[in-house]
């Protein structure tokens, strides 16, 4: 039947087979089919150990990873180095947001993608450069945003364009240069918003017009004879406008 809404079916444990239903099931701290550490529920476990947060040690070495991954959010800091290896991603990644600092080096080659994208967010900007060589772009991505500026260099030729447009946007000014003939259009661009007059004149004869667009409208004067004949209408616009403004500059 259209739009008929079907029953949910909520995860219900036997509470005869909990070790702690004499406990938080007389306290009112835990409830079948709401607040359960025994149901496979995340909703449910997650519940119980916001509550009863001195159990979730108990559940590190769980055989459910789920039940494993809720219980390293709440479980103390000194316990979880142990799951360093834990065979589930997920667990991991819940691993690789809490622990301290001083372990994540141990994550940095992990096979899961995300779990490497979150020690590169968290690792000490000094530990960055052992990442920037990551299989992932978007691992390598998240390293270009926290890299010290004076540090980019090595992804200036990453293989990503992704990478290189936080580089272009980065880099101190007086390195542009070393971008300005990246393959990328919306690159050079970048480039072109940011380099100074004087080094921008290697890119008034860029094959993308745009690129000659803005760098027409920063060079000196007397460099932008080169564009007078350009093919794109709004360059020769832009430099007609400069060199009328200042007519001396014909002389």
């Amino acid at each position: 039947m259209t739009g008929e809404q079907r029953p949910v079916t909520i995860p219900l444990a036997n509470c005869s087979i909990c070790p702690f239903r004499g406990k938080t099931l007389l306290q009112g701290r835990c409830m079948p089919g709401d607040t359960c550490v025994i149901a496979e529920s995340g909703r449910q476990i997650d519940r119980f150990f916001k509550i009863n947060p001195a159990y979730a040690e108990l559940y590190l070495q769980d055989r459910f990873w789920e039940r494993r991954a809720i219980a390293v959010r709440y479980a103390p800091l000194k316990a979880l180095p142990a799951l360093i290896d834990d065979e589930d991603e997920v667990v991991r990644r819940a691993l690789a947001y809490k622990l301290p600092l001083a372990y994540l080096p141990q994550l940095m080659n992990d096979s899961d993608r995300e779990v490497r994208m979150t020690v590169a967010d968290r690792i000490p900007a000094e530990d960055l450069e052992k990442m920037v060589t990551d299989a992932d772009y978007i691992v390598r991505a998240t390293i270009a945003k926290r890299l010290p500026v004076g540090r980019l260099f090595r992804l200036i030729c990453d293989p990503d364009p992704e990478v290189r447009k936080i580089v272009a946007t980065r880099i101190p000014s007086v390195s542009l240069g070393l971008m300005v003939h990246d393959c990328e259009p919306e690159i050079r661009r970048l480039v072109a918003e940011r380099i100074s007059p004087e080094d921008a004149v290697v890119m008034l004869s860029d094959t993308d017009w745009v690129v000659r667009y803005l760098v027409a409208q920063k060079v000196n004067l007397a460099d932008l004879k080169s564009l007078e004949n350009d093919p794109e209408p709004d360059v020769r616009s832009v430099v007609q406008q400069r060199l009328s403004s200042f007519p001396q500059a014909d002389g």
